[in-house]
């Protein structure tokens, strides 16, 4: 099929593949914001993902189709980047998904909040992209630890650890921040 109409007509492909893919885009380009720091390649690599999920939804073994999206979009990043997933100090904040919301905050509340969470994005930005893509897959995207060693490819052994130490570096660098009067 040279991608024109035939992989349109599909029999039903095309309907189960929004059914499964489509409700997790804004998790999809999440983690692609995270990984490129950049809007418009995180939306470039979200096309090119999608694009080729969906050509090889046939292949699909079944099981959460969200692991193997990311799956999908962390090789194309690291293919994209020459596997150079590195903070570049770019900033658009309302492209990424928050790490909290509370409905009921006060203004007050909420000002602190978003402060909070624009740091922590900062802070995440920061990490190196090994234990940062850890823990936007697992604190953020929700994936479980199988999922997680599933996308990166690694053993759930690896995927602790990496945790584990992201973590800690996050710990360490918020407390830092707060010493630095960057938390409230």
């Amino acid at each position: 099929m040279a991608g024109g109409a035939a992989d349109w007509s599909d029999g039903g492909k095309t309907a189960r593949f929004k059914a499964q893919a489509l409700p997790h885009l804004d998790e999809v380009y999440t983690l692609a914001r995270y990984l490129l720091r950049n809007a418009s390649d995180a939306d470039d690599a979200v096309q090119e993902c999608y694009l080729r999920a969906f050509r090889h939804f046939d292949t699909f073994r079944g099981g959460p189709i969200k692991p193997w999206l990311m799956a999908i979009l962390r090789n194309i990043c690291h293919a994209g980047h020459g596997g150079r997933l590195v903070y570049t100090g770019e900033r658009e904040d309302d492209a990424v998904k928050p790490v909290w919301r509370e409905d009921d905050d006060t203004p007050e509340q909420s000002v602190v909040r978003r402060h909070e969470s624009n740091t922590l994005q900062k802070l995440i930005g920061e990490l190196p992209a090994e234990f940062r893509e850890v823990i936007v897959l697992r604190e953020i995207n929700d994936l479980s630890y199988r999922e997680i060693a599933v996308v990166i490819e690694a053993p759930i052994g690896t995927v602790m650890s990496r945790l584990a130490r992201g973590r800690k570096l996050l710990r360490d660098a918020w407390i830092a921040a707060e010493g630095e009067g960057g938390v409230s």
